[in-house]
C-alpha cells in the first residue's frame, strides 16, 4: 500500500485492520461452477477440506499495529507464519458464511467468529469486510476487520449462563411457582380507589362479585414442573386453559384477604390458601405471594410458591376428629359430650332433649365371647346411633357402654319420636346379626322452664337406669323359673 493519508488512518485505526487478496479463492469458485456447484454452503459443509481449499488460497498483504498486538505477533511474518494458531476450530462455520456472501456476489460481509492469539488465547471477534473498489472483479484487494469483542461476549455468556441458573432453579424447583401478572388486578382497584372507597374490607362484603372478578384477571405467565405435578396438568397449556377450576370457590375467602392486604401496600404476603387440582380435589396450600422489585408501580410480575399442605390438614382434621370422636364407633366422645353441655347451657335455646342409653348385657358378652364380640356390639349400636344423628342432633359414646344423644330445639313429642326411631332402627339391625342381637336400656327427658342441662340429662338417666332395673328383674325372672342363679342389675 503506497504511503499516504490513507496509509496513516490504516496504520493507526484503533481495530485490527488486514489487506487480504482473495483472486485464488475466485479462481477456486469458477472451478466449482464449472464443475456444477450450486449451492457452496451444502458443498463446503460436505466436506470440511474445501473450506481449507479455500482459507490457503487467500494471501494477506499487510495488517496494523493493533493486528498485530491483538494477535500478540511480532510482525506480519511471524503472524502469517502462525496463521493456523489464529484460525481454527469454531471459526469454521463463520468462514463458510465469508465464503458463500462472496460466491453469491456480495461485496460486503459481517459476522461473529473465534480466533486465538499465538499464546492460544482466545479472542471474540466481530469481523466485517469488503471488497475494495475497483477490486470487484477480482477479488484481489478485500479490507478486513477483527473487533475484540470478548469482553463483551464473556459478559453476554455469563448472563445467558445466569439466565439459564435461575431458569432451572424455576424449572426444577420442588416447590410449585408461579409468574403472574397482576395489572390488571391493580387497574381494577385503582379505579375503585378513585371513587373514593377508603374502607376496602366494606366494600369488598357489599360488592363480592369484585372478588371474582379480580380472580378472573389473574394472568399466568409461566409454572414449573412442580406445578404441573400439584395440579395434575399434563403440560403449560391444559393447565391454563382450565384455570377457572384452579382458583374457584373455597379460594375466594383468603383471595379477599390478599386483595385487602394489596389494598393497604403489603406487596409480600404469606397465607394458607386453596385451589383446586385439575381431578376437582382440593389442594390446602401455603402461600408466599410477592410483587417482584421493579414491579411495584403496576404489579405486573409477581412470584407466587406454593408449598403443599393437604397431607398436614388432613393429619390436623384427623387429630382433631380423633379430639371429638370415639375411634371405635364413629360417634362423638365424652370431651365432646362435655363441651356440647357447656354450650348448649350458654345457648338460650329451649327446649333441649336428652337421650341417654345403656347397652346391656355388654359385660357377659365380653366375658363369655371375648372383647372382640363386645366391640362388634359397639360398632353396631354406633351405625344405628350415626344414622339418626344429623345437625343439629348429635350422638356421642361417653362411657364404656353408655351413650347419649343431646337435641337442642326438640321438644318432647321430637325426643320420643326419636327414641322410637333408635328402638326401630335397633330392632332392623338385630335381624341381621339375629345370633347376637343387641339389648338396651334407654331414658329421655325434655327441659322445662329454669332447668339446667344436666338436670335434663339426670332425669334422663334416671329413666334409663329404672328401665335397666326392669330389663334385668325380668331375666332374673326368667332365669328363675328356668331354675337357674338369678341375675343383678348393673350399670
Amino acid at each position: 500500500m503506497p504511503k499516504s493519508r490513507d496509509t496513516d488512518i490504516f496504520e493507526l485505526a484503533p481495530v485490527a485492520m488486514w489487506i487480504e487478496d482473495f483472486s485464488d479463492v475466485r479462481a477456486q469458485f469458477n472451478a466449482w461452477r464449472a464443475e456444477g456447484v450450486e449451492d457452496l454452503g451444502a458443498f463446503l459443509r460436505d466436506d470440511a477440506s474445501r473450506v481449507s481449499a479455500c482459507s490457503s488460497r487467500i494471501k494477506i498483504l499487510e495488517v496494523n499495529s493493533k493486528t498485530l498486538e491483538l494477535f500478540e505477533a511480532r510482525d506480519l511474518d511471524d503472524l502469517k507464519a502462525n496463521l493456523d494458531k489464529v484460525f481454527w476450530g469454531d471459526m469454521l462455520e463463520t468462514h463458510i458464511n465469508e465464503l458463500v456472501q462472496l460466491w453469491e456476489g456480495k461485496t460486503a460481509f459481517s459476522g461473529s467468529a473465534v480466533n486465538y492469539t499465538l499464546s492460544g488465547r482466545r479472542l471474540d471477534i466481530q469481523l466485517r469486510g469488503t471488497v475494495l473498489p475497483g477490486h470487484e472483479a477480482a477479488l484481489d484487494r478485500l479490507l478486513i476487520t477483527t473487533e475484540d469483542v470478548t469482553a463483551r461476549e464473556e459478559a453476554r455468556r455469563a448472563e445467558e449462563r445466569n439466565r439459564l441458573h435461575a431458569e432451572g432453579i424455576f424449572e426444577y424447583s420442588p416447590v410449585s411457582l408461579w409468574m403472574e401478572d397482576f395489572s390488571a388486578i391493580y387497574k381494577l382497584m385503582e379505579r375503585v380507589r378513585e371513587t373514593g372507597i377508603v374502607d376496602f374490607r366494606v366494600f369488598l362484603d357489599v360488592h363480592p362479585e369484585f372478588i371474582q372478578q379480580c380472580m378472573s384477571e389473574i394472568r399466568v405467565l409461566d409454572v414449573n414442573k412442580a406445578t404441573l405435578d400439584l395440579f395434575g396438568a399434563p403440560d403449560r397449556e391444559v393447565l391454563f386453559k382450565r384455570l377457572p377450576h384452579v382458583f374457584r370457590d373455597a379460594m375466594e375467602k383468603p383471595f379477599k384477604e390478599q386483595l385487602v392486604d394489596l389494598w393497604e401496600g403489603r406487596l409480600h404476603q404469606h397465607r394458607e390458601v386453596v385451589n383446586y387440582a385439575l381431578d376437582g380435589n382440593e389442594r390446602h396450600l401455603l402461600m408466599n405471594f410477592s410483587v417482584l422489585p421493579g414491579y411495584e408501580a403496576d404489579w405486573s410480575l409477581v412470584q407466587v410458591a406454593l408449598t403443599d399442605i393437604t397431607a398436614r390438614k388432613k393429619a390436623e382434621a384427623y387429630l382433631e376428629y380423633l379430639g371429638k370422636h370415639d375411634v371405635l364407633t364413629r360417634l362423638h366422645n365424652r370431651a365432646f359430650y362435655t363441651d356440647e353441655l357447656n354450650r348448649l347451657e350458654r345457648k338460650p335455646l329451649r327446649p333441649v332433649s336428652a337421650i341417654i342409653i345403656d347397652l346391656n348385657g355388654l359385660k357377659e358378652a365380653n366375658d363369655q365371647l371375648g372383647h372382640e364380640a363386645g366391640d362388634a356390639l359397639l360398632r353396631r349400636f354406633g351405625e344405628v346411633l350415626n344414622g339418626v344423628a344429623s345437625a343439629p342432633v348429635t350422638a356421642s359414646r361417653i362411657g364404656g357402654d353408655e351413650f347419649a344423644v343431646l337435641m337442642p330445639g326438640a321438644d318432647y313429642r321430637a325426643a320420643q319420636a326419636m327414641a322410637d326411631t333408635v328402638r326401630e332402627l335397633l330392632k332392623i339391625n338385630n335381624q341381621f346379626y339375629c345370633d347376637a342381637p343387641i339389648s338396651m336400656s334407654l331414658g329421655f327427658a325434655t327441659s322445662e322452664p329454669g332447668d339446667t342441662i344436666e338436670s335434663v340429662v339426670r332425669r334422663a338417666d334416671a329413666i334409663m337406669f329404672e328401665e335397666k332395673r326392669a330389663y334385668y328383674a325380668e331375666k332374673a325372672c326368667t332365669a328363675r323359673s328356668l331354675g337357674g342363679e338369678p341375675l343383678r342389675a348393673a350399670r
